[in-house]
């Protein structure tokens, strides 16, 4: 063999830009913030070129650096699957599932299965982050997404989970002030409860439909949206995670019944160049049996 490749430092290199920062990687890896440091200066004099920029307040990476990421990051995924393919031929998962889910679905519907299915497998271990931000899942090394709705980035593999209906409701007494809408059109007279888009969906005879709405509270939280609704606010367009129980007691209402959009994917994400493990699998056989 005429090359024999190094490895000191790549680890701890790519830690530190998936993380973003020696003190962040250090955790990660369960060694010293200075080691983390003397293995990715002794990388760059190996190399002899500067893959991170340091300041005092941050970590940057330079053009050369993520060029030798991207590089990195595969051979290292080559590791993950070679010791992956190992763990299948046990019977018990175990390790660790970094994923990542929006905020609210994550607390009400996700986190109740993940602690249900880490009761059956105690050998396993979770990392959670729960946000509304739509991570770049390849760069900071998630195994996994949850998304909802219309998917868009075309780099990471999917699997349809469930799906999740939204309804339009309001509470009985704003029904009783000012009554319902009976077309999309009448929407224009009532008071409107915006989240983060001002355009909702609808299904009209089997064609989508969006209507822009207006209205005295624009908020990017369904909690408080919901709120606003029961305290008869006015009409609001929401997930049935945050509904349904209004509506099966009866002090929510649906209204344009007839118009009821379609209803929308619950999907697992993964990053297309990952050898899907074991562990994460069978998370999603989980998620796609309880969640539907």
């Amino acid at each position: 063999m005429s090359f024999i490749p190094r490895w000191e430092g790549i680890a701890e290199f790519v830690c530190v830009v998936e993380a973003g920062s020696f003190t962040a990687a250090s955790k990660r890896l369960a060694i010293s913030t200075a080691q983390v440091s003397r293995q990715v200066n002794s990388l760059e004099q190996r190399l002899g070129t500067q893959l991170l920029h340091r300041t005092t307040r941050k970590v940057t990476v330079t053009e050369q650096g993520k060029r030798y990421y991207q590089s990195c990051r595969q051979l290292l995924d080559g590791f993950e699957s070679a010791e992956n393919s190992l763990q299948e031929l046990q019977t018990v998962p175990k390790g660790k599932i970094r994923l990542t889910a929006p905020i609210t679905f994550g607390e009400r519907l996700l986190m109740p299965l993940i602690n249900d299915f880490q009761q059956q497998y105690p050998q396993l271990s979770f990392e959670v982050e729960l946000t509304n931000a739509r991570l770049d899942i390849v760069d900071a090394g998630f195994d996994l997404a949850i998304r909802l709705g219309r998917l868009q980035d075309s780099r990471l593999r999917a699997r349809k989970l469930a799906s999740r209906q939204v309804y339009t409701c309001a509470s009985k007494k704003y029904v009783e002030q000012f009554g319902q809408p009976h077309s999309l059109s009448e929407l224009k007279h009532h008071n409107c409860l915006l989240g983060s888009v001002d355009h909702w969906r609808f299904n009209d005879q089997g064609s989508e439909k969006q209507v822009k709405v207006a209205g005295s509270l624009r908020c990017n939280s369904g909690v408080s949206l919901l709120d606003a609704a029961q305290k008869h606010g006015g009409i609001v367009q929401l997930p049935a995670e945050y509904v349904s129980q209004g509506l099966s007691e009866g002090s929510l209402v649906e209204v344009l019944q007839s118009y009821r959009p379609q209803a929308e994917g619950i999907w697992g994400l993964y990053p297309d160049s990952r050898w899907t493990s074991p562990k994460v699998a069978l998370l999603l056989d989980y998620f796609e049996e309880h969640l539907s």
